[in-house]
C-alpha cells in the first residue's frame, strides 16, 4: 500500500520582490529535489473567503513526509532565509485523498 500524495499550499503577500525572487529561485530546486511538482504558481485566482494574498502556490509531493522533509531540509531552509521579512506567508501541507 502506497502513501497518498500531498499538496504543499502557500498563500503569499510579497513585500520585497528582489529578496523573494532569490527565495523562489532557490526553493524551486529544493522542492524538485524532494519530488515536488508545481501545479499552480502565481496564476489567476478568485478569493472567496479569508485573507487575500496575491500569490498562491500549490505543489504536489510523493507523500506528506516528503513535503515536510523538503521544508525541513537545509536547502529549503537556506532559501527560506530570503523569504523571511520579504513576504507574509501561510503554508500548509495536506494529504490528498486516495481515489
Amino acid at each position: 500500500m502506497t502513501n497518498p500524495t500531498a499538496l504543499w499550499i502557500a498563500h503569499v503577500t510579497v513585500t520585497d520582490p528582489e529578496a523573494y525572487g532569490r527565495y523562489a529561485a532557490l526553493a524551486t530546486g529544493a522542492i524538485a529535489a524532494h519530488g515536488g511538482v508545481f501545479l499552480a504558481r502565481g496564476a489567476r485566482y478568485v478569493q472567496l473567503e479569508g485573507q487575500d494574498r496575491a500569490r498562491n502556490v500549490v505543489a504536489r509531493f510523493p507523500s506528506l513526509e516528503a513535503a515536510e522533509a523538503c521544508y525541513r531540509s537545509p536547502e529549503y531552509q537556506a532559501a527560506l532565509a530570503h523569504a523571511i521579512g520579504a513576504a507574509t506567508r501561510d503554508l500548509v501541507i495536506v494529504e490528498e485523498l486516495k481515489p
